[in-house]
């Protein structure tokens, strides 16, 4: 007797990838829900709890001219803000963009070019259409004119330096070279938006509202630059 061929389905075998859309997508939704929750509060005029206690946290108990710390760390403080200002940042595009012009990638060098425009430009727009006044918690270290909300210290360096990380990426091959870059572009990133807060310049939210909207910055122009990418390939 002949037994019917039954067909056979192959195994369903667990995937052992994470989600990395799904944990991506969740990622960038939490960041724009914490920025918008940001935003609200300061359109309220609030000035959180967290804000003032981690400002004077930065300050001799009773004297808040004095800031805490061995009396170098002013100064250190000083040097690492600078690295988030107008001129350093615009230095470090140029000396990108010549660098990928020599190169000859042209759209990397454009990306570069629009991230960094179009980003200084959505941070002055932001700091003028919240109008936040600077704290006055406790004493500058430094001169500022313009408005506190979002720190432009924190989201310039967040936009300029991880999207320079990002779109490096198609020059440097090497994994364990890409792993550095980043690292370097967020320990910066960091160091900035702190020194801001050390400094007296910058409620703590003014920097985490930065470095939010900084990050989202720069992930939306790498993934310009990998639609790009993959519509050449």
């Amino acid at each position: 007797m002949i037994e019917p061929l039954v067909p056979t389905v192959p195994p369903v075998r667990a995937t052992r990838r994470p989600p990395w859309l799904l944990i991506a997508g969740a990622l960038v939704a939490g960041a724009l829900w914490l920025l918008f929750r940001l935003g609200s509060e300061v359109r309220a005029g609030e000035a959180m709890a967290l804000d003032r206690s981690l400002m004077l946290a930065m300050r001799v108990p009773g004297h808040p001219e004095l800031p805490a710390g061995p009396a170098w760390l002013a100064g250190a403080m000083g040097d690492v803000t600078a690295l988030g200002g107008a001129t350093v940042l615009t230095g470090v595009v140029v000396l990108t963009i010549v660098f990928l012009a020599l190169k000859r990638l042209w759209r990397p060098a454009l990306l570069v070019l629009m991230a960094s425009l179009s980003g200084s430009w959505a941070v002055s727009a932001l700091k003028a259409g919240f109008a936040r006044p600077r704290p006055t918690l406790i004493d500058h270290l430094v001169e500022v004119s313009n408005a506190s909300f979002p720190s432009g210290h924190a989201a310039n360096s967040a936009i300029i330096y991880l999207t320079l990380a990002s779109l490096l990426f198609p020059v440097v091959r090497e994994a364990r070279i890409r792993v550095f870059v980043l690292a370097v572009a967020l320990l910066l990133t960091g160091a900035i938006g702190i020194s801001r807060v050390y400094l007296g310049v910058h409620w703590p939210s003014d920097v985490l509202a930065g470095w939010l909207f900084g990050a989202l910055w720069a992930l939306m122009w790498w993934w310009i630059e990998a639609r790009l990418l993959r519509r050449r390939l």
